[in-house]
């Protein structure tokens, strides 16, 4: 297919951004034989590949081998002088970042059929946008701006040097004594890896406990290891204000009625995100948003605007980036055929990649959480995993939802390569298989899948005792003499 000369007349659809979500959408389009044109600032790839999954993955791998490389004694081996190198570490994050850009570039989205131009584009009426003074008509319009990290209003904050997951990256020597705000999954991988590198990290946070959005078992068995790893962990502690000095400065936190104060060389703030939206002329398009700042979407991710979708982290949709991509498609799917397909929020799957890591889908599990009626809950600790015990790491756990018809409808994990194992019962909820199909399916041994089948081996064997308990009484009863 060849290039759009957008100067031709109204392309069929014009994609604004150039992450997950515009990548996605924008060659879901082009297969379908639209005329696509994707709009990106900088380069294609987005957060994700520059400062998001790609590099932090990256960090995390080598956080990760130089604590089993400090640990490894427990198993008999003995590593001595382990020492880090932080440039050469993130000269290895910007080599795996390097290696999978080409599958991104504006080069490999041309040969979809995607022409991409880099600039700022702005809407400036229903069906037509500018992008650094050259206007471009459209039929369809797809907005994939995504989200920014969030600075939270504090005194002094704003005003003082602090790094956040977009800016982490150009640090090129461990600081001393690192504090992070936030509790969440982003502040506890990086926390953990920086303290594996040889940060003094304290984390900062205002929930009760980290990750409280996961089951308080899985935040518990995280928490543990955070601190193992020399992690100072402050929740239920909130922030008064920031004191720079310079590079450096103190946090003055507040702990009940308690101040106290923590000095730093760095601070990494780690709350949260907020959608792109500004400068997008979404007024002048007729694009809403909703009371939260975020562009206000239907079930099947049209906007206001009767023309334009959004998918993504702009969304209010979870900020993930595999859903961002799955939208994505949905929506240019929608706009460019016509169709009416739904998101489907019953199986996305989350992970947190801390060592261990925390996997979940769907319904939760945590005590104490909503769940419908007739819904149980099958535990297996990893204490009784012979894969986690030849590792020996035992702590996690598997827990697995199941409705009143015997359905998998959530899950839990936590353990090494746990994401890898929650794939199997994302599978199960979205095709919302039986518990007995997990039991009655050959898993390889000694792996960490053998969590979910156990568990799901113990139900099954448990029903069926109860079962032949109960026709053994129905057998006995109709035996006796009249």
């Amino acid at each position: 297919m060849s290039s759009l000369a957008t100067d031709e007349g109204s392309v069929d659809l014009l994609v604004i951004g150039g992450g997950t979500a515009g990548i996605v959408g924008s060659r879901t389009a082009a297969l379908l034989g639209a005329r696509v044109v994707m709009v990106e600032r900088e380069l294609p790839g987005g957060d994700c590949l520059f400062t998001g999954c790609v590099p932090s993955k990256s960090l995390l791998a080598a956080a990760q081998r130089a604590a089993h490389a400090r640990g490894s004694a427990a198993y008999g081996v003995e590593a001595s002088g382990v020492e880090v190198d932080l440039d050469r570490v993130l000269d290895r994050v910007r080599a795996v970042i390097a290696t999978i850009e080409p599958h991104d570039s504006a080069e490999a989205m041309a040969a979809y059929g995607v022409e991409v131009l880099r600039g700022e584009a702005r809407l400036v009426g229903p069906r037509t946008a500018m992008v650094d003074g050259r206007e471009i008509s459209f039929s369809r319009a797809l907005l994939a701006t995504g989200a920014s990290p969030a600075v939270p209003d504090v005194e002094g904050l704003r005003a003082a040097p602090h790094l956040t997951s977009d800016t982490v990256w150009q640090r090129r020597t461990l600081p001393r004594r690192l504090v992070v705000l936030g509790g969440g999954a982003i502040g506890c991988e990086l926390g953990q890896a920086f303290a594996r590198l040889g940060s003094d990290v304290t984390i900062v946070d205002v929930a009760p406990r980290l990750l409280p959005r996961e089951d308080a078992r899985a935040a518990a068995v995280v928490t543990e290891a955070l601190v193992a790893d020399g992690v100072t962990v402050r929740t239920a502690t909130s922030l008064v204000r920031v004191e720079p000095d310079g590079e450096h400065g103190t946090l003055v936190v507040r702990r009940g009625d308690v101040e106290e104060s923590l000095p730093y060389d760095a601070l990494l703030v780690a709350v949260g995100r907020t959608p792109r939206t500004t400068d997008l002329g979404l007024d002048d398009a007729g694009v809403a948003l909703d009371e939260r700042g975020y562009v206000q979407v239907d079930d099947r991710l049209r906007t206001t605007n009767r023309r334009i979708w959004a998918a993504g982290d702009l969304t209010p949709y979870p900020q993930f980036t595999h859903l961002a991509g799955v939208h994505a498609s949905i929506a240019a799917s929608n706009a460019v055929l016509g169709l009416r397909r739904r998101v489907d929020l019953r199986a996305v799957p989350r992970v947190t990649f801390t060592d261990p890591e925390v996997a979940a889908v769907g319904l939760p599990t945590g005590a104490g959480e909503e769940r419908p009626a007739g819904t149980r809950l099958l535990d297996w600790g990893h204490d009784r995993v012979d894969r986690a015990l030849t590792d020996g790491d035992p702590s996690g756990f598997t827990s697995i939802a199941v409705d009143a018809r015997g359905r998998v409808v959530g899950a839990t994990l936590v353990g090494p390569r746990a994401g890898e194992t929650l794939a199997e019962l994302t599978l199960a909820v979205r095709a919302r298989l039986k518990v007995g199909a997990i039991a009655s399916t050959t898993h390889p041994y000694p792996t960490y899948g053998d969590g979910p089948w156990l568990a799901a081996v113990q139900d099954v064997q448990s029903r069926l005792g109860q079962g032949a308990a109960a026709a053994g009484i129905r057998l006995l009863r109709a035996a006796r003499p009249k």
